[in-house]
């Protein structure tokens, strides 16, 4: 079922304002996979078989999965534009009068100034240099949307920056990252059913 084909059904059915979009930021394509990058993938695939919603399907510029979640109609979307232009998957959402980013949407994200093992739920925030909440905010026009920061740690003195996020993550830290993942799911679906604050207040460590 293609992008459109979902806005209609939800539409007529009425339940547009129960629609929840988690976006995962990451890279298309093997070489990318297993980079610090693409944490965020990594978190929607665990989503994606927690809650029984199959492999993700192309849908124009998005690797997609969803499903029904309680009362909630949950979409969960892989940008495949590359980092820089992740924002654009969103423009179809932005423009529905029933979806507020500031309670409907979370975007899943890597970050460097936390090491793997920590991550933070944050209702609003600059991009802090990452490239893919930049082109997010472009598009959404604001900063306030919630975010899931997953922590891969920063790099050593002197290293660059691009080169450490776009190479793979070690099995230690690696682990100490799928290790969350049990605990993300509760705290996902704690965003969706208590909002952004509750997830912070029980999952922020």
């Amino acid at each position: 079922m293609g992008l459109l084909d979902f806005f209609r059904r939800e539409r007529e059915s009425e339940r547009v304002s129960g629609l929840k979009v988690i976006v995962g930021l990451g890279n298309p394509g093997p070489e990318y996979a297993a980079t610090r990058h693409n944490a965020g993938w990594w978190l929607l695939d665990a989503l994606a078989a927690e809650w029984g919603f199959g492999r993700f399907k192309r849908e124009k510029e998005a690797a997609v999965a969803g499903g029904r979640i309680g009362d909630w109609s949950v979409r969960l979307v892989k940008p495949l534009t590359y980092m820089n232009l992740s924002g654009g998957v969103l423009r179809p959402y932005s423009r529905m009068n029933a979806f507020d980013v500031t309670r409907d949407l979370l975007v899943v994200v890597d970050d460097v100034a936390l090491a793997p093992g920590r991550i933070r739920f944050r209702p609003d925030g600059s991009p802090g240099g990452h490239n893919g909440l930049k082109s997010v905010e472009s598009v959404l026009g604001t900063r306030s949307y919630p975010r899931l920061r997953i922590g891969v740690g920063g790099p050593p003195p002197g290293a660059d920056l691009a080169e450490w996020v776009l190479s793979p993550v070690p099995e230690p830290d690696r682990q100490a990252i799928v290790d969350l993942f049990p605990d993300l799911v509760e705290g996902v679906s704690t965003w969706m059913t208590d909002g952004i604050e509750a997830a912070m207040n029980r999952y922020n460590g």
